[in-house]
């Protein structure tokens, strides 16, 4: 029998550090809401704040990206998480000695963007590095559990502790979280560059990341379908969910469709640890379609039980699409590229979450919101199977677990091979 993933020191070390980062960052956005809504007095400065948090984390991914190929993984993130604890420990000083202004505020969750823009690719780098290649799908549901558990717990904690001890001290143990996390990861193993390659010129970098991601072509394939899902069910979601939830079924609703959808995307996470699938792309792309099954719920004027359902269901593609994806890249693609590829992934997937949030708002005014809600469905559908067209992205295969399977650590995905590599996708 092999050994628990947890039981591996390696691993253990960076489970923490994920742990306490995330309850940290789930935590985060209700105390800095509320800080700077108590602050200012109103929510002109929140929308600013916001927005410069968003706003570099889309223009440096592909730096950070290319830096967490260039550096040790280990490095990066150890100087992230640092950097992110002093920023809000910073912005937590502000408030706390109530020297609250606009624009020092702004600066500080803009850098918090800049560290988070380097945080993520070398996140989904540094796991295959610890792990044995055949168990990289275990290790995702592992970090998934705690991911959708701390979304479930942290804003209510987080409420909790603004209404107990205020926003400051809220701030404070986010900063602290990150300090924690430092303190984990720099228990890693060096993590050095996943390749010999030595580090060329930022621009030619990132150029070599974008080649990356072209060539790959179920890589491209997915995250365009990813890109596409997110432009037409995010901010679709979240504008005119609350709204036609409320109109149909009153404002309680949500609250317990978010929670069932919490619950569904956890229920998932555990499930995927012990599902042994021959083609896991092709898996969490089927289960990618059932996250529109609440938009077609709402499109279609379903009463509650049916909306509840479907968010539960909804959970749980979403959860396994996520861990399939992370799973292929980590399993398929060259491991000296791997944190540039997934930049450019992220960078697609992220750009069109503003995009739609914007459009939602004026296309519901023109079309309604149950057609534009209906149509979203519809299309984010459309695109989840559309990639199963693909080839590569049907026949992928999955590296699956096996008790005597031969020990891979701290070695390389290898690099795909024929004249067209076809890469795992998310």
């Amino acid at each position: 029998m092999r050994s628990n993933l947890l039981t591996q020191t390696d691993f253990r070390w960076f489970f923490a550090g994920q742990l306490v980062t995330m309850l940290g960052s789930s935590m985060a956005p209700v105390a800095l809401t509320f800080a700077v809504l108590d602050a200012a007095g109103g929510a002109g400065d929140l929308g600013i704040v916001l927005a410069a948090r968003m706003v570099p984390l889309l223009v440096f991914l592909l730096v950070g990206g290319a830096t967490a190929d260039w550096f040790p993984r280990r490095t990066v993130l150890v100087a992230a998480n640092l950097g992110s604890a002093l920023t809000q420990g910073c912005v937590a000083g502000l408030l706390l000695t109530g020297h609250y202004a606009l624009l020092p505020v702004a600066v500080l969750e803009f850098l918090n963007g800049t560290l988070a823009a380097f945080t993520t690719p070398a996140l989904r780098g540094v796991v295959p590095q610890l792990v044995e290649r055949d168990r990289l799908r275990q290790a995702n549901a592992l970090l998934g559990a705690v991911r959708n558990g701390t979304k479930i717990l942290g804003p209510g904690l987080s409420g909790v502790l603004v209404v107990m001890a205020g926003s400051g001290p809220a701030i404070v143990l986010d900063s602290l979280t990150y300090l924690l996390a430092a303190l984990f990861l720099s228990r890693l193993p060096p993590t050095g560059r996943a390749a010999t390659h030595r580090a060329a010129p930022l621009l030619t970098a990132i150029h070599e990341g974008w080649s990356g991601f072209r060539r790959i072509r179920w890589v491209w394939i997915g995250a365009l379908a990813f890109c596409v899902i997110n432009l037409v069910q995010t901010g679709t979601w979240q504008i005119l969910g609350p709204a036609l939830t409320r109109r149909l079924s009153g404002e309680a609703t949500w609250g317990f469709v978010l929670s069932v959808r919490g619950i569904g995307l956890l229920a998932m996470t555990v499930l995927m640890y012990r599902l042994v699938a021959r083609h896991l792309l092709r898996l969490g792309q089927l289960m990618s379609a059932l996250g529109a099954l609440p938009l077609l719920a709402l499109g279609a004027h379903l009463n509650a039980p049916w909306l509840i359902a479907s968010a539960f269901i909804a959970g749980l593609g979403f959860a396994a699409s996520g861990i399939a994806w992370d799973t292929s890249l980590q399993e398929h693609v060259p491991a000296h590229v791997l944190s540039r590829v997934s930049s450019c992934n992220d960078l697609l997937s992220y750009l069109a979450i503003p995009i739609g949030q914007l459009s939602v708002g004026p296309l519901a005014r023109t079309f309604g919101p149950f057609q534009v809600t209906l149509t979203a469905g519809l299309v984010s559908t459309l695109a989840a199977v559309l990639p199963l067209a693909s080839a590569g992205v049907r026949r992928l295969p999955h590296a699956q677990g096996s008790d005597h399977a031969a020990p891979a650590r701290h070695k390389p995905a290898p690099t795909p091979s024929g004249n067209s590599p076809e890469p795992a996708g998310e």
